[in-house]
């Protein structure tokens, strides 16, 4: 990783020095269009700025934004210019626990013979995890992410407040969180 960050920095050196090389090249095609103007007329006039190399110019400046880009990312761990950090995501971009579908398949408890249903094993799992939680926890767990309702609906459906029930789900994961970390079972 160190490697790759510094193989960016001597690029951006590199691209530096090419874009001073171009100005410097393009300040002396002015001086000698100058001089060429006031030789020719006997007085001196604007003349074009090397539209030629402006060109260049700008894709090298480009390409020096893009290492800057690059390095940037490279040095914090995150996008520049995003405000939260890959451990403030929103609620719906964060990792889940446990497998939506496997969730929804342990609710509906199937026995079609679908790919979907649980054995005995994955559903023993489930009922583990989720047998540290109270009751109002898990009916708002179960609600939220084996049915996939709502926050707002589930609070309509229970009687609460939409903010209990987003205190009921966090109280839930956390639990659910630290049982899957010291449960054997569960690995």
């Amino acid at each position: 990783m160190r490697d790759l960050l510094d193989s960016y920095k001597e690029t951006r050196k590199s691209l530096k020095r090419m874009q001073g090389r171009l100005k410097e090249s393009d300040d002396a095609i002015r001086v000698v269009r100058l001089s060429e103007a006031r030789r020719k007329t006997g007085r001196a006039r604007a003349v074009c700025n090397g539209d030629e190399n402006k060109s260049e110019r700008q894709i090298i400046g480009e390409m020096i934004s893009d290492t800057e880009l690059v390095i940037e990312w490279l040095e914090t761990g995150r996008r520049p210019g995003n405000k939260r950090g890959i451990e403030r995501r929103a609620a719906y971009q964060r990792e889940k626990l446990m497998d939506p579908v496997r969730m929804q398949a342990f609710v509906y408890r199937g026995t079609a013979g679908s790919p979907a249903n649980l054995t005995d094993w994955q559903r023993n799992q489930i009922e583990e995890a989720l047998c540290v939680l109270s009751e109002r926890e898990r009916e708002c767990y179960v609600l939220a992410h084996g049915q996939g309702f709502s926050h707002e609906y589930i609070a309509d459906l229970l009687g609460i407040s939409k903010g209990s029930v987003d205190s009921y789900l966090a109280r839930a994961q956390e639990k659910i969180t630290e049982r899957l970390k010291n449960s054997l079972f569960l690995v």
